[in-house]
C-alpha cells in the first residue's frame, strides 16, 4: 500500500509540473494572393482609362494585386512579424521606401519610388514586458482607419479615400497598455509618416490609441499634419454588422489645408458563403486638401460622395468578390466616354483573393 500512494503521489507531482512547463514556441507562415478585373461603366476603359482617387485596384482589365508573405515567431515573452509584399498593391503601399527604389513621378506629380528591395510591409520585434505591457519596435501598419493594407482583412476590394490619404505604415517604439477588460491604450513615437527605413528628416511623430470595447478613438501628431479617427462597429444582430470609420486631418501650412469625412459600413450574412456589403463614404478636402478628388471650385474645397456595394463569395481559401462602385464629386473631377469632364463615375471589379 505504501509503495501504491508513493507512486501515486509521484504521478500527481510528474503531473503538475507538466502543466507548469511554459509553451513551445509557435511559428507560423502565412498570406494571400489576389487579382481583380476592373472596368468603367461611364469613363473609357483603354489609354484613356480613369478610377477613383482612392487607393489599389486602380488599373484597367484584368491586372494584380499583391503576393503577401507573413512569417511570424510566437513566444511566451517575446516574438517578431516579417510581411513581405509582390506586387502593384505592395509598391503601392511601401511608396516612401527609397533606399533601394528608382525614383518616378506618380499621377499626383509627387516622387515615390519603385524597385525589388521594395518588399517589406511590416517588419517588427515584440516584448510582453507583462499581461498588461506590450512593447513593439520596428514597422508596422497604421493603428487609424478601419481599412488596412491587405485585402484579406477588408471586405471592400477598393478602398476609401479616408484609408487612402491617412498613413499606411509607422517605424518607431510603441507601448500597448491593456487597462481593464474593457479599456486600452497606445502610445507610440515614429519616424515621420510612412517613412518606413529610416529617419530621413531628424523629425519625429507622436501617437496615441485609446480603446473601448472594440472603439477607437486614435490621434496622429505628424511634423507635417495631425489626424483625429475614431474607428468601430458593432454587431447588430447575429448577421447583421455596421462598422464605422471618421477621421479629420489638417496640414501644417500657412493655409491649412484639410480633408475629413465618415464612412459606414453596414455588412449583412445572407448564407454561410455569402456576405453582403456596402461602404457609403463622405469626404471633403478644404484648399486643395490631399489632392484627392481632382475636382475643386474656386477656393480649392471640394467634396465626394462614394457607394462601393460588394459581394464576398467564399470558397474554402478563396474569396470571389464582385464590387460596383458609384463615385459623385461636387465639381468635374472624372471624365464620360466622350472624353468630357463629368462630377460621377461608375466602375466594376472582380476580384479573387487566396489566404493560406
Amino acid at each position: 500500500m505504501k509503495k501504491i500512494i508513493t507512486l501515486s503521489m509521484l504521478f500527481v507531482a510528474t503531473a503538475l509540473f507538466a502543466q507548469e512547463e511554459p509553451e513551445a514556441p509557435k511559428f507560423t507562415l502565412s498570406g494571400s494572393v489576389d487579382a481583380y478585373y476592373r472596368a468603367n461603366f461611364t469613363a473609357p476603359n483603354d489609354e484613356n482609362a480613369i478610377a477613383p482617387g482612392s487607393s489599389f485596384a486602380n488599373l484597367p482589365g484584368f491586372a494584380l494585386g499583391m503576393a503577401n508573405v507573413v512569417a511570424s515567431y510566437e513566444g511566451e515573452k517575446v516574438g517578431f512579424v516579417a510581411d513581405l509584399v509582390f506586387g502593384p498593391r505592395g509598391t503601392d503601399a511601401i511608396f516612401n521606401s527609397p533606399m533601394y527604389g528608382t525614383p518616378y513621378v506618380n499621377a499626383d506629380g509627387g516622387v515615390s519610388f519603385a524597385g525589388t528591395g521594395n518588399i517589406i510591409n511590416q517588419l517588427y520585434a515584440y516584448w510582453n514586458v507583462s499581461e498588461s505591457v506590450k512593447l513593439t519596435l520596428g514597422n508596422f501598419n497604421t493603428f487609424l482607419g478601419y481599412e488596412v493594407i491587405s485585402p484579406v482583412a477588408n471586405f471592400n476590394y477598393s478602398t476609401s479615400y479616408l484609408f487612402s490619404y491617412g498613413p499606411f505604415s509607422h517605424t518607431g517604439l510603441k507601448a500597448d497598455f491593456t487597462l481593464s477588460e474593457d479599456f486600452s491604450l497606445m502610445l507610440g513615437v515614429m519616424n515621420n509618416t510612412d517613412f518606413t527605413e529610416y529617419n530621413a528628416t531628424g523629425d519625429y511623430a507622436f501617437g496615441a490609441q485609446l480603446g473601448y470595447s472594440g472603439q477607437f478613438l486614435n490621434v496622429l501628431v505628424d511634423p507635417t499634419f495631425t489626424e483625429f479617427d475614431f474607428t468601430g462597429g458593432f454587431d447588430v444582430s447575429d448577421s447583421f454588422f455596421l462598422g464605422i470609420n471618421a477621421a479629420y486631418l489638417v496640414y501644417d501650412a500657412p493655409s491649412d489645408p484639410s480633408f475629413y469625412g465618415v464612412a459606414l459600413y453596414p455588412q449583412v450574412g445572407l448564407s454561410d458563403t455569402f456576405t453582403l456589403g456596402l461602404r457609403a463614404e463622405y469626404f471633403s478636402e478644404t484648399d486643395f486638401g490631399a489632392g484627392a478628388i481632382g475636382g475643386y471650385d474656386a477656393n480649392g474645397d471640394g467634396s465626394v460622395i462614394a457607394a462601393t456595394l460588394t459581394g464576398s463569395f467564399a470558397i474554402d481559401n478563396l474569396t470571389i468578390k464582385p464590387e460596383i462602385r458609384l463615385d459623385s464629386a461636387s465639381d468635374d473631377a472624372f471624365i464620360d466616354n466622350d472624353l468630357a469632364p463629368t462630377k460621377s463615375l461608375g466602375s466594376f471589379v472582380l476580384a479573387a483573393i487566396y489566404s493560406f
